[in-house]
């Protein structure tokens, strides 16, 4: 933050009244898939008046095209400014191809999110006139869209820093574009280090960078001063207007804006940023929702996914209530918080120009002018600078980086975060007392998970559960599974209960599966039982299974997360067993209000949200804590007191 005292900070830190007094937990059924198989609507004039061809020859990028190619033909490195909406990432790709840079390789265009690779991977082999997934794919995690015939190939930067482990010099690509970089996502920070590589050892690769205007130069510096290419113009002009005051609370005055934008008869559909999914679900949001009669008027509610990453149609209001939610890792206490902060001004630039795609627009800033200038930040902290390091370190380290300190870093991350996560990693086993990898440590990179969910999949072989926790694992990995849907929250918390194994989360997600697997995977059983079933799909393999002996299972998990483990303290109340830090069952766990508080616990994370909530919790034996974690615990043998009648083992 840049200022802490300043009103939006206090503000970030206070939160919405009116989400406070709808907090509740709730779950939005994500539909990723389904929109793929529609075609696009239009619904702007210009989307609806001219072709798909005349469209792509109205972006600005269109004018510059020749000028672009050259640039790129006479240099490895470019990197491409244009503003939003100047068509960059639809267009780069087929200029590209049509210049006949795939007749030797793919050419590969990263986002920084999932949505963002398929939307466009759509719009663009609904341009070229072919099906997705034949000339035109897109790869995202669990979800591989492409062919042998694939010419051009979207997705998301963490897809293709996998692709750099098992071919290292990417010699699939002739040209790869880095898209929306200055979104600055972990994923992009360290390919950056890896490309500049790259190019260097092949100089038939094209590496294209495009960014907003903000970080051009930085990028430039850091590429060995490349040239920056500007394309000139924007679609259509936007009038930005400031509030007078700040205000208290952003929801409320989202809605007292757009009710007024609603009312002013103007023409046009209205996109509200909001800081997260909460925010947006609080029910006086739904007026505004609602408002759509018959295709009248459309009214986005979205976080800043929308900001860069997605377009949508006939949008000619923005409303930005100038907060986002970024997670914030504390090396400290090792955990992540999911906080509201306001946004810099590069977020603000790029919301206004969400309003000027399709037509002249208007910007409604619900901030004033002097808390722009004066309270944000330029640029968004870069992700690497707050989060937790130990997948970044453990793909370093197998990609062959001895000394991480001296890997180039654009924005090296605090020195404290790496040792941090070469300490987890060395806990884990996967680094050994000299920081080199171990073979544990190589196996476990080949896994796309968090390092301890690969540790608990590579133990599972030897305890004979493998089947049952891969299950458990993948159940972690995909969007929340159960839902709660608006207006049948009890009734779903009622069905939710069912599923509930008393000692264990992990335990319980098993339980929902083998209860969907007796009834034939099937979707309508998902519904009754409000479960997402785009969730529940997975690949299905042939592994051993411990049966009924879910001791085991527990065990396991124990295995690598022992060092996120809890003890008991009074009634419910549980502190971390390394640190005393106090932590919480989230209401949502099995073990919550179910009367039975077993002594030790592990937790799959920590998050902090009103506070320090554990996530996914496992009753856990004090004996297999100090077998599984020897460097953090050992048993005080009490000797011929009063405890031998209870357990024999306490723990420090």
């Amino acid at each position: 933050v840049k200022d802490a005292t300043s009103d939006m900070a206090i503000i970030s830190r206070k939160g919405s009244q009116l989400v406070r007094k709808h907090r509740e937990q709730k779950e939005t059924e994500q539909k990723f898939a389904d929109h793929m198989k529609e075609k696009s609507e239009a619904s702007s004039d210009f989307a609806k008046k001219k072709t798909l061809l005349e469209q792509r020859q109205y972006l600005p990028i269109f004018a510059v095209r020749q000028q672009l190619l050259n640039i790129i033909r006479d240099n490895s490195i470019v990197i491409v400014v244009g503003e939003t909406g100047s068509g960059k990432t639809t267009q780069l790709t087929q200029y590209l191809h049509e210049d006949g840079y795939t007749s030797y390789g793919m050419v590969g265009c990263t986002q920084p999110r999932r949505v963002a690779a398929m939307s466009v991977a759509k719009r663009v082999s609904e341009e070229i006139g072919t099906n997705l997934g034949e000339e035109v794919g897109y790869a995202i995690r669990f979800e591989d869209c492409t062919s042998e015939k694939t010419l051009i190939k979207y997705m998301t930067d963490g897809i293709l820093l996998r692709e750099s482990l098992r071919e290292s010099d990417l010699d699939h690509y002739s040209a790869v574009i880095m898209d929306e970089a200055h979104e600055r996502s972990l994923n992009t920070d360290v390919l950056f280090g890896l490309l500049r590589e790259v190019v260097s050892r092949r100089t038939d690769l094209k590496l294209i960078v495009t960014s907003a205007t903000m970080d051009s130069d930085k990028f430039a510096a850091f590429f060995g001063n490349v040239p920056i290419f500007h394309i000139p113009g924007r679609t259509f002009p936007v009038d930005i207007l400031f509030s007078k005051t700040p205000q208290e609370d952003y929801v409320e005055a989202a809605v007292k804006q757009a009710l007024q934008i609603h009312l002013s008869g103007l023409i046009g559909d209205i996109l509200i940023f909001m800081p997260g999914q909460e925010d947006i679900e609080v029910r006086d949001m739904a007026a505004i929702i609602n408002l759509s009669k018959d295709g009248v008027r459309k009214c986005i509610v979205a976080t800043n996914i929308a900001e860069t990453s997605l377009t949508v149609d006939g949008i000619m209001f923005v409303v930005d209530s100038g907060y986002c939610k970024l997670k914030v890792f504390n090396p400290r206490i090792g955990m992540d918080a999911l906080q509201v902060y306001p946004i810099s001004q590069a977020n603000a630039n790029q919301r206004s120009g969400r309003a000027g795609r399709t037509g002249p627009g208007q910007c409604y800033r619900l901030y004033t002018q002097s808390a722009y200038k004066n309270e944000m930040l330029t640029t968004t902290i870069p992700e690497i600078q707050r989060t937790n390091l130990a997948n970044v370190v453990l793909l370093l380290k197998s990609l062959g980086v001895q000394d991480l300190l001296l890997f180039h870093f654009m924005d090296p991350p605090p020195e404290d975060n790496m040792l941090n996560s070469m300490y987890q990693l060395w806990i884990l086993g996967a680094l050994d007392n000299t920081g080199g990898l171990t073979p544990t440590g190589r196996l476990m990179v080949e896994f796309p998970l968090d390092p301890a969910l690969s540790k608990v999949l590579i133990v599972s072989c030897d305890m004979g559960c493998s089947a049952d926790i891969l299950i458990i694992v993948s159940m972690l990995s995909v969007p929340a599974i159960f839902y709660r849907p608006k207006g049948r929250e009890e009734e779903s918390d009622q069905v939710r209960e069912k599923f509930a194994v008393p000692e264990s989360d992990h335990l319980t997600y098993l339980n929902v599966y083998m209860q969907w697997k007796n009834n034939n995977y099937s979707s309508a059983w998902c519904n009754e039982h409000f479960i997402h079933t785009k969730a529940m799909r997975k690949q299905r393999m042939n592994l051993i299974s411990c049966g009924s002996d879910w001791d085991i299972i527990r065990k396991c998990i124990c295995a690598a997360y022992f060092h996120q483990a809890a003890k008991l303290k009074g009634i419910g109340e549980y502190v971390n067993v390394r640190t005393g830090m106090p932590c919480h069952l989230h209401p949502t766990s099995s073990l919550f209000g179910m009367g039975y508080t077993p002594d030790y616990i592990i937790y799959h994370e920590l998050v902090m949200t009103t506070k320090e909530y554990m996530q996914c919790v496992t009753a856990v034996d004090g004996e297999w804590l100090a077998e599984l974690g020897p460097m953090f615990y050992s048993i005080k043998h009490a000797g011929r007191s009063r405890q031998v009648r209870q357990s024999n083992a306490s723990i420090y």
